[in-house]
């Protein structure tokens, strides 16, 4: 029979079944989600209250072994280094180099580099390395500083290299957002522990920014610096509650925080709520700082940005340069990224160096990778990323780790049917580390000097009133303040409180958990061509867009206020800074230490140039045909095999060291480099011929060859050759049947 409650012509148009029965499925699906929803809030709370009773709560997936604790170091610290257990169907080879994921204490727990299986410790195992996670407690251990977490982490990466005497090269080690600065600064003190050193979303360069862009960097000012910090650390009986850094990250973006991320669960509840349950978990397990660990951080990296330019100096006079850092530097960033953007991720290499060649006359391999659009925790959350970027620089750890010393760009090519040489890739990617410029850093935006100007007098004011802070209202603050008060205020922060009230713990919510059970039962979802979806979806979107033009014009006024406020000429006079002064802060690459450390490496060089037999004339003309036209991974897997034909090959360190100082020779002086080549090559032309075709190989792997590189693999043919005769270079498909029967 005909469906009575059907209309003529019900099925055209917007309406697919009649308005009023549309608009009765709709109301009861939305009913039915929103008690869904509700309970979806329940099992958050309950699953915050579960978390945090944990004596060591993380979000880790992967099965950890304790190695060592930081509460048993002499310097005790809440810090701890795990081992990751390999999943049953991975195997690890004890022979590569360990990997060391370092996460982020900036308010969340531990656990986010190792969140999903494809993770950064995911690839790190997919890749056959043994890896090892350094996280830590909710609370921090009375008096403990930066440099005793510094000390920690040092003996932490010494007990790792310990338990892998066989390792082909000391860890790799990944930081993480504000993990990141701290494993640099680590780097800095203790090279000798660092085999690589990757920087995920991690700010090093606090001033830096795009203006229109990046507001959080004007934050510290317009809060008049870090007296603000102090008072925190005060109220909270010594210790500073993370909740508040997780505050001022969901503060960005406020459509995402008020309303997006509620919706999008709350209309997808059938299929939403486990991935929103497992993201909460770590997104609200807040954590603690001392008050004088966030102290530190602030007036040294958030207001004073000391790091960028080396005016740290540890309680033993030592200053944290990251020149130091000896190991090559990955940082990975994101344009899309608005808490780390890619300014402050890399605009420490144009604080510390005057060019390329500042680098690597330092012996300093720096590379970046840029990310076209995901956001800050993308960079080491998505499990996209992870199969992708760093699951690329985990399999080409080694090539990363023997680039020739200066500055690239990683670019990872995606493989086709016409790729050279496919049996050399070891993925779906080719990774290629393309040279790069100082002009390409400044493309990306920065600031001018009068903006540098504004931020060094908002560092000037921070310092006045917190010293203003510290004499007339800090001792009356810290005699009434108590830890009662602390823990009352910690429950009742913003950033809490929803948990608190929608628990079990809540008797209002008791009727939620047996109604969510019979509304799964009794479940009618709406169908998605329902005309009140769409009006639902065109609402929330009104919302979200009101919500995005405030933070604009919010973003936009504190902008202004900052660029007025640090910018009078007046105030910038009364902290003792003036516009015709020097620039505000120091650039050590143009300290007269630094010029007479590079004009002293250089002439140790220039008196070795002549130094060394077949092998280091092959890396220096290898160095020399490829310079300028970048590596990737199919070259390094050409050497080594050609390293694995030679019994008395050498080895990883090796390989890097005597890289590095032929890279170096040709920067000091090329035609001195190429005169010496004859005087290292030995008498037998059989030898000759046979490095000559070894660095043929390396160079024809990728399949390219343009016309300047063709003229230097000329060059170094009739050095080799001893000069009486060009030889005929075999090119293309003779190259690879080389390869095939190697």
């Amino acid at each position: 029979m005909e469906d009575a409650t059907k209309q003529p012509g019900a099925n055209t148009g917007l309406w697919q079944d009649p308005p009023w029965q549309e608009s009765w499925q709709y109301a009861m699906d939305a009913w039915q989600r929103t008690v869904l929803f509700c309970d979806v809030l329940r099992r958050r709370a309950n699953q915050y209250a579960e978390h945090n009773l944990s004596s060591a709560p993380h979000v880790l997936r992967f099965d950890v072994e304790l190695v060592l604790s930081g509460r048993a170091l002499p310097r005790p610290v809440n810090y701890g280094l795990v081992r990751i257990v390999p999943p049953a169907d991975i195997e690890v080879d004890p022979r590569k180099r360990p990997f060391v994921v370092v996460d982020p204490r900036a308010g969340h727990g531990p656990g986010i580099g190792g969140f999903k299986a494809d993770s950064e410790i995911g690839a790190a195992l997919q890749a056959g390395h043994p890896c090892y996670f350094i996280g830590f407690l909710p609370d921090p251990v009375p008096g403990q500083t930066i440099e005793d977490i510094m000390r920690a982490q040092a003996a932490f990466l010494e007990r790792v290299i310990e338990l892998h005497p066989e390792a082909d090269s000391r860890p790799c080690v990944i930081g993480n957002c504000q993990a990141g600065w701290a494993v640099m600064m680590l780097a800095s003190t203790r090279p000798e522990l660092f085999g690589a050193v990757i920087v995920a979303g991690s700010p090093l360069s606090y001033w830096a920014g795009v203006k229109g862009a990046n507001p959080m960097r004007y934050t510290g000012g317009l809060l008049g610096g870090s007296w603000l910090t102090a008072l925190t650390g005060d109220i909270g009986g010594g210790k500073f509650d993370g909740a508040w850094l997780v505050t001022n990250f969901e503060g960005l973006n406020p459509a995402n925080t008020l309303w997006s991320k509620q919706y999008n669960v709350w209309s997808h509840v059938d299929t939403e709520a486990a991935r929103y349950l497992e993201f909460e978990r770590w997104w609200g397990g807040h954590v603690n700082l001392n008050a004088e660990e966030m102290q530190f951080i602030v007036d040294e990296l958030f207001v004073g940005n000391r790091l960028a330019t080396a005016e740290i100096v540890t309680s033993d006079g030592v200053h944290i340069d990251m020149r130091n850092i000896t190991s090559p530097i990955l940082c990975f960033c994101s344009k899309g990224d608005n808490i780390t953007p890619p300014q402050q991720a890399l605009g420490w290499i144009l604080d510390l160096y005057r060019s390329v060649d500042d680098i690597r006359a330092h012996g300093q391999t720096i590379i970046y990778a840029m990310h076209e659009t995901i956001g800050h925790l993308g960079i080491f959350v998505s499990g996209k990323v992870a199969t992708k970027e760093h699951a690329e620089f985990a399999s080409n750890i080694d090539l990363i780790d023997t680039l020739p010393p200066g500055l690239y760009e990683a670019v990872l090519i995606p493989r086709s049917s016409e790729t050279a040489a496919p049996d050399l890739v070891l993925g779906e990617w080719i990774a290629r580390f393309e040279p790069r410029s100082f002009d390409d850093l400044r493309e990306m935006g920065g600031n001018d000097p009068d903006d540098e100007l504004r931020f060094a007098t908002a560092r000037r004011v921070s310092e006045i009133n917190l010293g203003l802070y510290r004499t007339f209202a800090q001792p009356f603050i810290k005699a009434i303040a108590s830890d009662h008060a602390a823990s009352l205020l910690a429950r009742l922060h913003p950033a809490r409180l929803p948990f608190e009230m929608f628990s079990d713990s809540n008797p209002f919510m008791a009727p939620i958990a047996m109604m969510a059970d019979q509304v799964r039962e009794e479940r009618q979802p709406v169908s998605p061509d329902n005309a009140f979806v769409a009006l639902q979806d065109f609402m929330s979107k009104q919302i979200e867009t009101t919500l995005d033009v405030w933070r604009a014009w919010r973003d936009q006024s504190e902008e202004q206020l900052f660029l007025a406020v640090y910018g009078s000429p007046l105030l910038q006079a009364a902290v003792g800074l003036r516009a015709s002064d020097e620039p505000p802060r120091r650039h050590p690459g143009e300290q007269p230490a630094t010029l007479a450390f590079i004009r002293a490496r250089i002439a140790e060089l220039r008196a070795r140039m002549s130094e060394g037999g077949l092998r280091e004339a092959s890396i220096r003309a290898l160095v020399y045909v490829g310079r300028g036209h970048g590596m990737d991974e199919r070259q390094l897997a050409v050497l080594r095999r050609i390293r694995a034909r030679h019994k008395d090959g050498f080895s990883l360190q090796e390989f890097k060291r005597v890289l590095r100082e032929q890279s170096l020779m040709l920067l000091i002086d090329e035609p001195a480099a190429l005169a010496a080549l004859p005087s290292m090559l030995p008498e037998g032309t059989e030898e000759r011929a046979a490095a000559l075709a070894a660095v043929q190989e390396v160079i024809e792997s990728t399949g390219e060859m343009n016309e300047e590189v063709q003229a230097r693999l000329d060059r170094v043919a009739t050095i080799f050759t001893g000069g009486t005769a060009k030889p005929a270079i075999v090119r293309g498909p003779s190259a690879q049947a080389r390869r095939r029967t190697s």
